[in-house]
């Protein structure tokens, strides 16, 4: 690009910072470089000069000063997913329409990147564009280890009204997990707060969460609310059971912390488990007995919302991932056996 242009900010990539809206359209270009443009007057809108965080409307104009030839807006997907990769997260995708894309999230691939996690669902979203001209934005994650229902939105206006609707009480998010023992009573709400343990390591790779009684919530820095409603679904005497958990808030780690919490971690978490992880004995360890999964048996199985632009309700629902499928065909659980949303007073429909 060797001269001055101007582009128009695009319906739907309003009400943004001037730097992200910059990198996604120039990603070569460093944000250093953006904030120098910025502060030389050599990116302007609507011939106004502006700060890097300056949010944009539809329709103004931005000034671009002469950029490298590399820097050019990508007018194609991104290079270096391979076609296995590329396969395999479309195969993972469970619903589409023209405003947003369902996976059912395999365990172990991260949602977002890191230092050490070159390869993960932003990353590879880059292979879900189908006929659309981005690539979809993640509007919500799953950790590395948890499978089930992640949407992404096919654009920025979706982005924003599903992240509004995610937050809505109306949305339901329930999932699955095998948990060490049989909670008692078999359905009940757990209110610990959770804090962050110091000394979680760097880039949060070892960030775990202690559990608080929610007496010490409010004399403890950091501290915050949290809330998770359980039922058990089903139970192999008193060594294991299947439970269906709802996140009434959204905490890091909250699930596993707070099964664990209650004496009840999830089998598969080494991180809330601990060492009855590796019990192969009399105990329900990681593979109680020696045939199951090590692997976390957490599963996002449910998400139910109101489409933000059709209006319809969406239940979409995510199979079991191969570890999970294979220990609920050991211990003979069914999953048309149970209902899809034990807690509501209108029990009606099954899984």
């Amino acid at each position: 690009m060797s001269g001055v242009e101007h582009y128009q900010v695009a319906p739907g990539d309003g009400d943004q910072r001037l730097d992200r809206w910059f990198r996604r359209q120039f990603p070569q270009i460093s944000q250093g470089r953006i904030e120098r443009m910025c502060r030389k007057g050599e990116i302007r809108v609507d011939g106004k000069r502006v700060k890097p965080a300056t949010r944009l409307t539809e329709g103004q104009t931005v000034r671009i000063p002469p950029l490298p030839d590399a820097a050019a807006p990508l007018a194609v997907p991104r290079p270096g997913i391979s076609d296995a990769d590329a396969g395999m997260i479309r195969a993972a995708v469970i619903y589409r329409d023209d405003h947003l894309i369902v996976l059912n999230k395999p365990p172990g691939l991260p949602s977002q990147g890191g230092s050490r996690q070159p390869r993960h669902v932003d990353g590879l979203s880059e292979a879900l564009r189908f006929d659309a001209g981005e690539k979809p934005r993640l509007v919500h994650r799953l950790d590395k280890d948890t499978s089930g229902v992640l949407v992404l939105a096919r654009s920025r206006t979706v982005a924003a009204a599903l992240s509004t609707a995610l937050q809505s009480r109306e949305t339901r998010k329930i999932y699955w997990a095998a948990v060490a023992g049989l909670p008692q009573p078999r359905m009940g709400t757990i209110r610990f707060g959770l804090v962050k343990a110091p000394g979680h390591g760097q880039a949060g790779g070892a960030e775990k969460m202690l559990c608080l009684h929610p007496d010490q919530i409010k004399t403890t820095p950091g501290a915050k609310h949290a809330t998770t409603d359980y039922a058990v679904l089903s139970h192999l005497g008193g060594r294991a059971s299947w439970v269906a958990l709802v996140p009434v808030t959204g905490r890091t780690h909250q699930l596993r912390a707070h099964m664990a919490g209650i004496g009840h971690p999830i089998i598969g978490d080494g991180k809330y488990g601990g060492s009855g992880q590796e019990n192969q004995g009399d105990g329900w360890g990681g593979r109680l007995g020696g045939e199951f999964s090590c692997r976390l048996h957490l599963h996002a199985r449910l998400l139910s919302l109101t489409h933000p632009l059709m209006g319809i309700r969406l239940s979409l629902t995510a199979p079991l991932p191969p570890h999970m499928a294979h220990t609920w065909d050991l211990v003979e659980w069914s999953v048309g056996d149970v209902l899809a949303d034990p807690f509501p007073d209108d029990k009606t429909g099954r899984a």
